[in-house]
């Protein structure tokens, strides 16, 4: 009998280390290393932080792909009771130069080479100063002038080093401040949402208990590891089962199939674009599926086929959906194991026990069951708010702790809810939220760009992707083309539109607002 859960991630780390000692607990390329192994790097890259000087509250950033080193360095942050910052591998420089700044970033992970990415050059040519940040080190790749290796990082950890960060690891709570994880800000500039560590375990708990899962389970992890599906919802889930992580670090259906087969998955988590993209696949039949067996997707619509599809063509007993923002911690609302198809396909499931939700209208009274409202969540769940915006938090979460999503829901008599149309103007790109004020700003830098405004359309592939109605300044109009690989030099690829027309005025209402209805409409005749 396994030891009971805890609250907090250094003593998560350590349950798993005992009770799961031999199972193998990651396997990245030629790396393998069970619990016990994971733990004890886990331990050194603490000391070795110690020994870099990162204080108790200090903010640690890792900037990377999904990799074994990704969760050797993230684990050590909690264990000397700093905060973690996961950064958006597809950020540029200029954007990641903002996060790292406002977080007041002390030391930065990062790759050099890996997948092609060079984030230090990009830092470093993106022109935006980091005063606070004392270490670059290099997880993987080339180690560049002002940088160390991730090995002689490791190597600074001392016998005393080591003792201090065990002794502070044992001091870590589930109420501490765990992570600040951004999410692109409505406001044009991402916001710094402050979660911590003891919600995240609470709730994934029953999220992985909902999946099955057990000791031995070996779980695909296409999702990054900076987003709260990955980290949240998988990299944590892992330590509490003592299943195998198999970080995966780019999309590519013949790989994942290839994967599924080699490394005999059983359990994974994913937007339905992944699913529907193996299910789609022409030479789906030629790989071995057999093994899958749970799969949780999210944050998408998903029609009733691709649930069924996922049962009777890809193998999966089990097949669950769920919702949750950053600001809660990552979950919300999941499907019971024994759901039908329907219901898991048309409904984002119920409250997680401990939560509560309700439906308003516009003047914060609850709506009728069956009616529109917009969707509000209290308890253990809700974030703590926003770093250094006391007044976006304020707006968010009232004086009673109920927090506004900003999503519009349906809720049925068994308190399932369906998602049907967002408040706020966000849209959802496989899988990744895209703000369309954060867009417009840094497109209105575009010398030719006088006035834009971008909404969500209709994506087959994606779900839906941005299209941009763009005024032209006197200099104007911009060539198309070229607007769109400056968009692409500046910002990450799921924000890039990837419509563009131009308009001679954007159509006002009497408050001199974008009607972005009227846009939407004008958007699906040119689509059509």
């Amino acid at each position: 009998m396994t030891a009971p859960i805890p609250d907090n991630f250094p003593a998560l780390v350590d349950r798993a280390s005992r009770e799961f000692a031999a199972t193998e607990a990651i396997s990245d390329g030629g790396v393998s290393l069970n619990f016990s192994e994971l733990g004890q790097q886990i331990k050194q890259a603490a000391g070795a932080l110690v020994a870099s000087g990162v204080k108790r509250g200090d903010r640690v950033a890792v900037w990377a792909p999904n990799s074994w080193e990704w969760v050797v360095s993230a684990m050590a942050v909690f264990r000397v009771g700093a905060v973690l910052v996961p950064v958006n591998t597809r950020f540029k420089g200029r954007e990641a130069a903002f996060v790292l700044e406002k977080a007041q970033v002390k030391v930065l992970f990062t790759v050099v080479g890996f997948l092609g990415n060079d984030y230090v050059s990009d830092l470093r040519e993106s022109g935006e100063r980091v005063d606070s940040i004392e270490d670059i080190v290099v997880l993987r790749g080339d180690v560049l002038e002002g940088t160390i290796s991730f090995q002689d990082f490791l190597a600074r950890s001392t016998s005393e080093t080591f003792e201090e960060a065990e002794d502070r690891a044992a001091t870590v709570s589930g109420s501490d401040l765990g992570l600040i994880m951004f999410t692109s800000g409505t406001t044009g500039v991402p916001k710094g949402v402050m979660v911590e560590q003891g919600p995240i375990i609470r709730g994934f708990s029953h999220y992985a208990r909902e999946l099955g899962m057990r000791q031995g389970d070996r779980m695909l992890i296409v999702n990054p590891f900076f987003h709260a599906f990955g980290f949240n919802g998988a990299i944590n889930p892992c330590f509490i089962h003592g299943a195998t992580m198999l970080p995966h670090p780019v999309f590519d259906v013949p790989s994942v199939l290839q994967r599924i087969e080699d490394d005999q998955v059983t359990v994974f988590p994913g937007p339905p674009a992944i699913f529907q993209g193996l299910i789609n696949h022409k030479d789906l039949d030629d790989y071995d599926t057999s093994t899958l067996r749970s799969a949780l997707t999210g944050a998408a619509s998903i029609p009733v086929e691709t649930v069924v599809d996922m049962r009777d063509r890809l193998g999966f007993e089990t097949v669950i959906t769920a919702y949750g923002m950053t600001e809660t911690h990552g979950l919300v609302t999941i499907c019971s194991a024994d759901d039908p198809p329907d219901v898991v396909a048309n409904t984002s499931g119920k409250a997680l026990p401990g939560l509560e939700i309700k439906l308003v209208d516009d003047d914060n009274n609850e709506v009728e069951l069956g009616q529109p409202g917009e969707l509000l969540v209290k308890g253990y769940a809700v974030m703590r708010g926003y770093l250094d915006e006391p007044e976006q938090t304020a707006e968010t979460i009232d004086e009673h702790g109920w927090m506004k999503t900003g999503d519009i829901c349906v809720m049925d008599a068994d308190g399932y809810i369906d998602i049907t149309d967002r408040k706020k103007d966000m849209f959802i790109n496989g899988g990744f939220n895209a703000y369309p004020a954060e867009i417009e700003s840094m497109m209105l830098e575009h010398p030719e760009v006088g006035q834009v405004s971008v909404i969500g359309v209709p994506d087959e592939r994606l779900g839906e992707v941005g299209a941009a109605f763009i005024v032209a300044t006197p200099a104007g109009p911009p060539n198309l083309n070229e607007l769109e690989a400056w968009c692409r030099k500046e910002m990450a690829n799921y924000k890039v539109p990837r419509h563009f027309w131009i308009i001679d005025e954007l159509p006002l209402n009497p408050s001199n607002k974008v009607l972005k209805t009227e846009l939407r409409e004008k958007a699906a005749d040119l689509l059509a």
